[in-house]
This record gives structure tokens, C-alpha cells and sequence, in this order.
């Protein structure tokens, strides 16, 4: 089994939240700010260097004003099989 970080799927779910920010009208900044976290946090997410676990994919969700079970079932929609 690949190591999710670098996995395709893992890609597609930071994509997933990197394209809801970039709907919200958020920058990495703003979203930083909103999760009382540095900067380099929602850098390092999004660039594929750290990886997220299910507490901070909700924050995240909820600080860009999106309902994390949506953003959920449209990652598990999109799943191949």
C-alpha cells in the first residue's frame, strides 16, 4: 500500500480543499488566521508536505464556511474503485 501522502488519492483530496479555498474567495493567509495556525500550516497541507488527519480536515472545512460531510462525500463520489 502507497503511503497516503504521496498517494494519488490523498493529491485529489488536498486539491479538493485547496479548490474549495481558492471558491471561498481565501487566501492561505485568511484561512491560517481563522485556524489560529501559522501560514506555512495550510503551505505545507497544500504542497504535499504534511499530512492532515480527520480533526483538522473538519477545522479546515469549517473555516472556509463548507459543510465537511459535503466535501467528504464529494472526495468518496469521485473515488475510483
Amino acid at each position: 500500500m502507497e503511503k497516503s501522502l504521496k498517494s494519488a488519492e490523498y493529491a485529489r483530496l488536498i486539491a479538493l480543499l485547496v479548490a474549495t479555498r481558492h471558491m471561498a474567495g481565501i487566501r492561505q493567509q485568511a484561512l491560517a488566521k481563522k485556524l489560529r495556525k501559522p501560514q506555512s500550516f495550510v503551505a505545507k497541507y497544500e504542497g504535499g508536505e504534511r499530512r492532515l488527519d480527520v480533526v483538522e480536515f473538519i477545522a479546515i472545512a469549517e473555516a472556509l464556511g463548507a459543510d465537511p460531510l459535503k466535501l467528504l462525500r464529494r472526495f468518496m463520489h469521485g473515488r475510483q474503485q
